[in-house]
């Protein structure tokens, strides 16, 4: 089945406002002659949000945010909630990066309220999985994605996963340089799109699995041609107009 390639930068922390404007208004023209054949959005700090959405008006760019938080209000010092962000122009959330999971202790089950949350903000979900290292040397990487996929998607019927987008980031790719080969990467989007079928039948064949780790434009094409790769969650290589849409370029190919 044929599936429009998503592509989608998380810019972690980085940017000012300032620099949001400029990235979003270098990006909005390169991103035009698409004709909708990429989907394409770029997910700022929440500092930036605001910015980057009134930047990217009237431009085929979408807004994401990088995290949330699964309450809609609350005694939560420092979170945001899918309702704000709905407000400040959101429409896909980033949830359970590795980063999160590695550094902030997220787990399955925050990782499955927060999918929830952003759902009832009728916003879409960037649902991330993925291995470390040792896990990779321990032949364990189907095991361990399996179950954070389960887990994150746990409770959710058919109609609701068709909202969701995977995001398949092997931790040990994440800017360290290395990058899964496209056969390592198709191995495990065949794997997840497997548990997919499993949870909502037939359906999980229109749902996008995202490539994620050390992406560039020098292995983007290459990753995105492969049957179950079906767009990529970039990095380090979305701080730059030019080689993020080089990389945006490469779904095309």
């Amino acid at each position: 089945m044929a599936r429009t390639k998503f592509v989608c930068g998380n810019w972690k922390m980085h940017k000012t406002q300032a620099e949001a404007r400029e990235l979003v208004r270098a990006l909005a023209p390169l991103c035009a002659p698409l004709g909708g054949k990429v989907q394409v959005a770029v997910a700022p700090p929440f500092t930036a949000l605001a910015a980057a959405a009134e930047a990217l008006r009237g431009s085929p760019l979408e807004l994401g945010a990088q995290d949330v938080h699964w309450e809609k209000q609350g005694a939560f010092t420092g979170a945001v909630s899918a309702p704000m962000l709905a407000e400040a122009g959101v429409k896909h959330v980033i949830v359970g990066h590795s980063e999160r999971r590695q550094l902030f202790g997220e787990t399955d089950e925050t990782v499955r309220k927060k999918v929830g949350a952003v759902l009832a903000a009728n916003l879409l979900p960037i649902v991330c999985v993925g291995e470390t290292l040792a896990e990779r040397e321990a032949g364990k990487t189907l095991e361990v994605v399996g179950r954070q996929l389960r887990g994150g998607l746990s409770g959710l019927q058919a109609p609701a996963l068709a909202a969701v987008t995977v995001a398949y980031e092997p931790v040990w790719a994440i800017g360290t340089g290395k990058t899964a080969t496209s056969a390592q990467a198709q191995e495990v989007h065949q794997a997840l799109r497997a548990i997919l079928r499993e949870l909502c039948g037939a359906g999980a064949d229109s749902i996008r699995i995202q490539y994620g780790g050390s992406v560039k434009p020098d292995n983007a094409a290459e990753l995105m041609s492969q049957p179950d790769v079906d767009g990529a969650l970039v990095g380090g290589a979305s701080l730059k107009a030019d080689d993020f849409i080089q990389i945006v370029r490469g779904a095309l190919r």
